[in-house]
């Protein structure tokens, strides 16, 4: 598990909240935020939601903290990836065949239409049939469904079954034509899903998710297989950049989430490569052996001095060492590289409240403000700003942004409170009374 302290570090682990889906937050997901990896996946996957006919900025893009193998998507345009599938692709290709997979799930309204084919007549027999065909999925043999539903729907499995499938079979045909029309070949899927042929000769308990929830056929295989053998575009090379940084972020969820030994063991100090590096400080960082990551992030800042990611690292390391004033000036420097990236102005913003000078308080609130103009839906900078106003003493606007992290949080007496102080604070009418006041409707529609 990672030191406590090195939770507010630039992967900020956040437990999911409203902002995710109803089904996402049954299933006890747990999020990852990152600039860095964010931007990989998504220039991974612009160009496919691009010719997809999807607008990409509405495409949401989730990363799960799970080291299994998985993939998928939920509620309309939003596509988890778990952290357990980047850490073991071989190749941007694996990855970019995935994001493909499940974009065509997304294009083709699959969601949708699965709503319909699981609309059983009774709630007990829709029930009965999603737990079996789970088990149906994970061991292959639809005896064990028939076993799970004991008196479900078996036409209405039956239906489904045959159903999922072809969805499955839809999803990679649509991912094949997105992989041509993007000039990418598809080696990488077909990689990819021989990993998952390999996964069905284990038992369910021990396959990864996504051989489970996307059952495979042999005729998956060979469609791809043949597809590779007709596209003029299955020798094309992928983009260098690209290659980097897929490495880049494997090596720093390896470094965040990995026993430091284990890290320095597969990135041993032999290895002078750039995520060689940006993995060892992360694991010295949490040992800690603070001279030794902030050496390798200045070996890594003298080849490359305005990484916007390098200098965040090396802020964070030197601030959770006291080092306030030291942290600062790479941390703003970060934000001058990377200007419309929330997240870092909403770190930057965190560290700059911590330096106790009223000027900085002031600065944190245009940091933080700017951050949730990008992303309204970050709790952790309204929690943020609202103790900036607060140290500022505009206790109002305070209140204000910690009922939004509470609305955000669904902690309802919190918002009722804040809310209702700020009603309080502000003249009747005004941009600020209207926000305290829609914030205590938002509660009311939620409780009905």
């Amino acid at each position: 598990m990672p030191d406590i302290r090195f939770l507010f570090r630039i992967l900020m682990v956040v437990i999911l909240s409203t902002a995710v889906t109803a089904p996402a937050r049954a299933q006890g997901l747990s999020l990852i935020r990152d600039a860095e990896i964010e931007d990989t996946i998504r220039r991974m996957s612009t160009p496919l939601f691009t010719v997809a006919g999807l607008n990409p900025a509405s495409v949401s893009i989730h990363l799960v903290n799970d080291n299994n193998l998985n993939a998928f998507v939920a509620d309309g345009q939003r596509m988890f990836i778990n952290t357990g599938l980047i850490m073991r692709a071989d190749t941007p290709g694996q990855v970019i065949g995935v994001i493909a997979h499940e974009t065509g799930h997304i294009a083709g309204g699959h969601l949708a239409r699965f709503g319909k084919a699981a609309d059983i007549s009774s709630a007990t027999a829709l029930i009965a049939t999603i737990i079996g065909a789970a088990a149906a999925i994970g061991s292959g043999r639809g005896d064990i469904a028939g076993a799970v539903i004991a008196g479900g729907n078996q036409a209405a499995l039956r239906n489904f079954l045959s159903f999922t499938r072809s969805q499955e079979s839809s999803a990679d045909q649509a991912a094949l034509t997105l992989l041509d029309s993007t000039k990418q070949s598809a080696k990488g899927l077909l990689s990819f899903m021989e990993v998952l042929e390999g996964q069905e000769l284990l038992i369910s308990a021990s396959q990864d998710p996504y051989a489970r929830t996307h059952p495979l056929s042999s005729d998956r295989i060979q469609t791809i297989r043949g597809h590779i053998e007709r596209s003029p575009f299955s020798d094309a090379k992928t983009d260098p950049e690209i290659i980097m940084a897929l490495e880049r972020a494997k090596a720093k969820l390896f470094g965040y989430f990995m026993n430091p030994t284990l890290t320095l063991r597969e990135y041993p100090i032999t290895d002078t490569s750039i995520p060689a590096r940006y993995a060892r400080a992360f694991a010295y960082s949490r040992i800690p052996e603070t001279d030794k990551a902030l050496a390798e992030l200045d070996a890594l800042l003298s080849t490359l001095p305005d990484d916007p990611y390098f200098l965040e690292l090396k802020a964070q390391i030197l601030f959770e060492n006291g080092r306030i004033d030291d942290a600062l000036p790479p941390f703003r420097r970060a934000v001058e590289l990377l200007s419309e990236e929330p997240l870092l102005r909403t770190e930057y913003g965190r560290i700059l409240i911590e330096s106790h000078r009223t000027e900085d308080y002031t600065e944190a609130v245009t940091q933080l403000k700017f951050g949730l103009s990008r992303d309204p839906s970050s709790a952790s900078a309204w929690r943020h700003l609202g103790i900036a106003y607060g140290k500022l003493g505009d206790i109002g606007r305070s209140s204000l942004a910690l009922a939004e992290e509470a609305l955000l949080r669904r902690r309802e007496p919190e918002v009722r409170f804040h809310a209702g102080r700020a009603a309080e604070i502000f003249p009747r009418g005004s941009p600020e009374w209207l926000q305290a006041e829609d914030l205590l409707l938002a509660i009311k529609n939620r409780e009905k």
